[in-house]
């Protein structure tokens, strides 16, 4: 399978761990950006200002839930007659977990994956 790399757009910006795991897991752009526009459940995410959300995939034998850890990130509006605010979406993690997760608790994110994941927030907030 090739992986197309996904592009910064004024929408959404993806880090390298976020698109390191994309590749890991065969999460293509398209479903990760379908993921955070229409989940079937978000949570909070384990670092502060951050959300994940998921969506179940795969057949009724082999099922999974695709998930994402972003941060919506506000930006000031471009055009001065419009007082709306932008969104913006970044990409922080991504990853498959298998079967169906426990509602309400602590989001499934592999253990593996963690550690990867905090160093990788610590990067965010210094940077």
């Amino acid at each position: 399978m090739n992986f197309k790399i996904p592009k910064e757009t004024d929408k959404f910006s993806w880090t390298k761990h976020s698109i390191d795991k994309m590749k890991y897991y065969g999460l293509p752009e398209s479903r990760v950006k379908q993921v955070v526009l229409h989940p079937s459940r978000t949570e909070y995410g384990i670092a502060p200002e951050t959300l994940a959300s998921m969506k179940p995939r795969g057949t009724t034998k082999h099922t999974y839930e695709a998930w994402v850890m972003y941060q919506v990130i506000y930006s000031k509006p471009k055009l001065v007659l419009s007082g709306a605010k932008q969104k913006k979406f970044k990409i922080i993690s991504a990853w498959k977990y298998p079967g169906i997760s426990p509602k309400g608790q602590e989001i499934p994110i592999p253990e593996e994956m963690r550690d990867e994941l905090m160093e990788e927030l610590a990067k965010l907030k210094n940077g």
